[in-house]
């Protein structure tokens, strides 16, 4: 049963740094950049913000500078996905 449970928690672990792996090219490894120079460093948001913000930017409604690249980005997101890379920016 520990197996199961530490095998699950890995996994888990793996998709969230796989969420994260495209964002970190700009935000940097722990979301402590501004994205191309441009962006708010967004590490440590609350969970809610991140959500509207990447909700926003995949519909077209939330951005500034970086909108058409965050459009891009956010696209292939599901809700789920968003979600989890909310949590994890918080966390950083």
């Amino acid at each position: 049963m520990k197996k199961i449970v530490l095998g699950t928690m890995i996994v888990a672990g793996s998709l969230m740094a796989a969420n994260w792996a495209p964002c970190a090219a700009c935000h940097g490894a722990k979301a402590e950049k501004k994205a191309l120079g441009k962006s708010h460093v967004i590490a440590g948001w609350p969970v809610e913000k991140t959500v509207a913000a990447l909700k926003g930017y995949k519909d077209g409604s939330y951005g500034g500078a970086m909108k058409g690249v965050m459009k891009g980005q956010t696209a292939r997101l599901s809700d789920a996905d968003i979600q989890d890379l909310a949590k994890q920016i918080a966390a950083f």
